[in-house]
């Protein structure tokens, strides 16, 4: 596993559900979250937004790896495919994520989900937009960075 460079954002939805970037280099990112009952749905199992918004975030970060420490880059999600394979139940998730193409603006992801045990509950392809500015692995200044 690699030294995990701070990503110089804010991410409140990380905050949120508890997500933890455990790996992230130029083209994969390591993501994991603890799934707990505050995530379950009426049929007893971890809902599928929660694996969803994992897959999407640790999606996103493989493609915005950051050269420069104390620069950023942003993207934007275009579309997001998921397949669940197997239910997720409460305890520890992990995502990892790589950049299998990309393009002038846009780069293509597959994630794969795993619970603690090593089963694979759940997959996803995407296709993300770099934000202006985000284009180049060395990105920009995060100070510079603003919410549009």
């Amino acid at each position: 596993m690699s030294d995990v460079p701070p990503d110089p954002l804010p991410a409140p939805y990380h905050d949120l559900f508890g997500f933890r970037l455990l790996d992230w280099r130029d083209g994969f990112a390591r993501l994991a979250a603890e799934a707990g009952p505050q995530h379950m749905n009426r049929a007893g199992v971890v809902h599928g937004g929660f694996v969803l918004g994992l897959i999407d975030q640790a999606a996103a970060y493989s493609g915005l790896w950051c050269s420069v420490p104390g620069n950023a880059r942003r993207g934007l999600t275009l579309a997001l495919a998921a397949q669940f394979i197997a239910p997720v139940t409460p305890g520890p998730v992990v995502a990892e994520a790589r950049v299998v193409g990309r393009g002038g603006t846009t780069f293509f992801t597959r994630t794969e989900v795993f619970r603690a045990d090593g089963t694979l509950v759940a997959t996803g392809q995407g296709t993300h937009r770099w934000r202006s500015g985000s284009e180049r692995v060395e990105g920009m200044p995060a100070a510079q960075m603003t919410g549009a």
